[in-house]
């Protein structure tokens, strides 16, 4: 078995939504960032990378690379999961926890898990996604951004 972690944060900026594991959730601002700021996909991608030790989600999907701009995240988290079956290993579980005062991830819960699983090629019960506050303090505590982590087990197949 091998983990994996990862981490990434996004600033607000214009728009009208933004992007949570795959899913368009409504909000009253969109983030800032070179593909379309998808910090679940950023982060759950950064686990299965580093659980594979392949670098980080910049060493395979370079924000100086313009065929990226504006992308759809999810191509990435395919990208993921094709490495990782390459290497001999499947999904055991991941669990992703998404930082920030708003938008509310809630109501989107099980969208975003069935949309990992459906990318990942996995059970929707092997994908956990929760939100948490910062109970006002920090950036996230601002309105100033959003963040997420994952962690993702992968085994031996």
């Amino acid at each position: 078995m091998r983990i994996g972690q990862g981490f990434d944060v996004h600033a607000f900026g214009e728009g009208d939504h933004v992007m949570l594991g795959g899913v368009r959730v409504p909000h009253e601002r969109g983030l800032v960032a070179h593909s379309d700021g998808d910090v679940v996909i950023h982060a759950l991608c950064d686990a299965i990378f580093g659980a594979l030790a392949l670098g980080d989600i910049g060493t395979h999907f370079s924000p100086r690379d313009e065929r990226w701009r504006g992308a759809d995240s999810r191509q990435f988290l395919r990208h993921a999961a094709q490495l990782m079956k390459q290497q001999g290993y499947r999904l055991g579980n991941v669990d992703v926890t998404v930082i920030g005062e708003a938008p509310k991830v809630g109501p989107h819960v099980a969208s975003i898990r069935e949309c990992l699983a459906a990318d990942l090629g996995c059970d929707v019960g092997r994908i956990s996604v929760k939100a948490t506050t910062t109970e006002k303090l920090g950036f996230c505590g601002r309105g100033e951004g959003i963040a997420a982590q994952a962690c993702a087990l992968l085994e031996h197949a």
